[in-house]
């Protein structure tokens, strides 16, 4: 099982969204779906009652989860997704780029256009009609080899210049976990100080992660939209990491909670989905903070 699962936050329409990128991309696939109860449910909720509220999929062997709730939280591109064409792995590299780019623009916002750059003959950073955003990259075969999606983390506004801090955290907090190369900033660039992370990746239970100092001031941080799912064995874990990573008791609820860079997590047990089947789990969970496997 994936230890790390990025989830996404989608306003009422996540199975559209789902259906879009399982479409696009060359292997995609839903795997699992749970469903709001038909009853019983908050008043904010009741408008969702017997539809979606999560769905389990995969890209290209990677694994998501789409949150299917309503607007209290909007995707940016403080977590992106790279998505590392390499000729000597991917057939047709330049062209399925080319191909993705076209689809994941259409109705979306391009942030840097597709060009070449000083470190690649060929990228481009969009964010699609749902805001969730994409680093599309042809990579150099000759460098080391990099998975085809790696989730990037860009420290700007109020955490601006704490992606180096937060990667040593992480390595830290983190088992099976390394650094990765990293390039700095060679002098001041916009909100980047000097020496600042420009590019950096590291690797965290077996997965690979980047992240980088903006270079331009931004006014927007991590927020709910885009959060971290871990996948806990049992209790003891689900303690652990939530004793490292929730610094913020105002934003614990449901498993979820917020580290001192402002990225939020999901903390909750691999065997989630079999907990949901419990009577009036629905409401159990969301009256918790950290998740206790006990009281399901």
């Amino acid at each position: 099982m994936q230890k790390i699962v990025p989830n996404i936050w989608f306003n009422a329409n996540a199975k559209e969204a789902v259906d879009f990128y399982t479409s696009i991309f060359n292997e995609g696939r839903v795997i699992n779906t749970m469903y709001y109860p038909e009853d019983n449910l908050p008043d904010f909720q009741k408008d969702m009652a017997g539809k979606e509220v999560a769905i389990d999929f995969e890209l290209e062997g990677y694994r998501f989860g789409a949150i299917n709730a309503g607007p209290e939280f909007a995707v940016n591109p403080s977590i992106s997704f790279m998505l590392n064409f390499d000729p000597s792995r991917t057939e047709n590299a330049v062209e399925y780029l080319d191909t993705l780019w076209d689809k994941l623009s259409e109705g979306g916002k391009v942030l840097m256009p597709l060009d070449e750059y000083p470190f690649s003959k060929h990228y481009g950073w969009v964010q699609d009609r749902y805001g969730v955003t994409w680093q599309l990259i042809l990579t150099d075969p000759a460098g080391d080899p990099r998975p085809f999606i790696i989730p990037s983390l860009m420290f700007g506004g109020e955490h601006q210049n704490q992606a180096e801090e937060a990667i040593k955290y992480y390595l830290e907090v983190f088992k099976d976990s390394r650094e990765g190369q990293i390039t700095r900033y060679p002098e001041p660039a916009g909100a980047a100080t000097q020496d600042s992370i420009m590019f950096a990746d590291f690797m965290l239970e077996n997965q690979w992660f980047a992240a980088m100092d903006s270079g331009e001031t931004q006014d927007f941080t991590f927020n709910e939209g885009v959060s971290l799912l871990v996948n806990c064995k049992d209790q003891t874990e689900i303690d652990y990491y939530w004793e490292k990573l929730s610094s913020s008791p105002q934003n614990e609820q449901c498993g979820w909670c917020k580290d001192k860079f402002g990225v939020s997590w999901q903390i909750a047990p691999e065997n989630m989905e079999e907990l949901m089947q419990k009577p009036d789990a629905y409401n159990k969970m969301i009256a918790m903070k950290k998740l206790v496997i006990a009281d399901f």
